[in-house]
């Protein structure tokens, strides 16, 4: 007899029931925001009861509010002091943007410490006793060694992005931080993946820490197709030009070096696209312009080095064109990381010298799966460009400004000058 019976479906998880406060639940309401991710699902209920937190996702998971959500609980009821730590100056402002939401209507305060924005501004936003911090690990250390801080009343400590911070040479800087906050803490720890250093850390500094991985390493994001081509350096330029008609939408286009990224930008406007750059030559005001201008559709392309592989939210990125194959394999499923967020659809291509074949099964390796190699089309004919022919343009942009002062029709960055650094609810009242 056949079998008739059919399971009723099962309801998607939300924010109900994992111990988040009702005025925060009012506050993912106003956001929208109904369904957890599975880092969130896992992470929020551990954090809101204290415990110390290793999370291994991948980017675009939603780690910010997985941490973000039981910090801002935290100081609502303790008025207490927390301090995120980030590898970048845009990661730094995409979080304060994030926890921001949050923080502001419970009036909680908050200020970030970068690199390019005025020591003097930062040191009076401390004066006001921030409860939120965030912060690069280097700008963190000017101001301990300035005696402008004191981390000494630290009761959350977030190390976002941390297998990135110790790739990027932070771990001496990092374990000088760690020994100046108390050791009676709460501690989170997000990481893309687990290496000897992050158990190290997790086994030193931090308490019984419940572990939750909800994406082995090298995974990618589910909705994101991948394709190689072969070929020789000389043909990339026009194989670029050739990708990009056939590619309309918005597109990061990714190099290994600075002075490439330029050259390659310079060419891409030179095709007739909009076009942006960024990289650590930059200026931290360049680099606000240029992903803030990418974001709002002022720029259909935007050339990066690694330093946009990770966290950067950019909604509705189509195409990620690995121009330049990344140093490590890892970094390559960060890259692609960039398109095909939050269930979208997005695409991944790469271009590969003949004697990379060898690079490119180690990425088939770490991602568990082959990638397919496209035949070469008829490239369109070598473009002469003069030297200096397509200088791009410097801008000035504003400062990021307070949550309490910033109107919905207002930029995100306020209206302030361009190296003050930014300070959230920076007027709100204590309750």
């Amino acid at each position: 007899m056949k079998d008739t019976t059919t399971q009723a479906p099962q309801e998607a998880p939300t924010f109900d029931g994992l111990g988040i406060a009702p005025e925060i639940l009012a506050i993912l309401n106003n956001l929208k925001l109904a369904t957890p991710t599975p880092i969130q699902h896992q992470a929020i209920p551990a954090g809101v009861e204290g415990k110390d937190v290793v999370g291994i996702a991948q980017t675009g998971t939603g780690k910010t509010l997985a941490f973000g959500i039981p910090l801002v609980q935290r100081l609502d009821e303790t008025r207490g002091r927390a301090l995120v730590l980030l590898p970048t100056r845009e990661l730094a402002l995409q979080v304060y943007e994030a926890i921001g939401n949050f923080a502001k209507p419970l009036g909680l305060r908050g200020t970030v410490l970068i690199g390019g924005a005025s020591m003097g501004m930062q040191i009076s936003d401390l004066r006001r006793n921030p409860n939120i911090i965030i912060a690069t690990p280097g700008r963190l250390i000017d101001h301990l060694a300035q005696g402008t801080i004191k981390l000494d009343k630290i009761e959350v400590l977030v190390l976002d992005e941390a297998d990135r911070m110790l790739d990027m040479g932070f771990w001496p800087q990092i374990q000088r931080i760690l020994s100046a906050v108390p050791k009676d803490r709460q501690t989170f720890a997000f990481s893309a993946t687990l290496s000897r250093e992050i158990m190290e850390l997790a086994t030193k500094h931090m308490k019984t820490p419940l572990s939750i991985e909800v994406s082995p390493q090298g995974t990618t994001a589910e909705r994101v197709t991948q394709e190689f081509f072969i070929v020789r350096k000389e043909e990339k330029a026009r194989l670029l030009e050739s990708v990009l008609e056939k590619h309309p939408g918005s597109t990061i286009v990714f190099t290994r070096t600075k002075h490439g990224a330029t050259r390659i930008m310079r060419g891409i406007k030179a095709m007739g696209h909009s076009a942006a750059e960024i990289h650590s030559n930059r200026s931290l005001n360049q680099r606000r312009e240029a992903l803030e201008g990418f974001k709002a559709g002022k720029y259909r392309v935007l050339v990066a080095t690694d330093i946009a592989a990770r966290g950067i939210d950019v909604k509705g990125i189509e195409l990620v064109l690995n121009y330049d194959l990344p140093s490590t394999s890892e970094d390559y499923v960060h890259r692609i990381g960039r398109t095909a967020r939050a269930g979208a659809e997005g695409h991944a291509i790469s271009f590969a010298e003949p004697a990379q074949r060898r690079d490119i099964r180690d990425i088939e390796r770490l991602i568990r799966m082959p990638i397919p190699y496209s035949e070469t089309p008829d490239l369109p004919p070598a473009r002469a460009m003069a030297p200096g022919q397509y200088e791009e343009s410097e801008r000035s942009f504003r400062r990021p400004g307070s949550f309490e002062r910033r109107g919905p029709s207002r930029s995100p960055y306020g209206n302030r000058g361009p190296r003050r650094s930014p300070s959230f609810a920076r007027n709100a009242g204590r309750r």
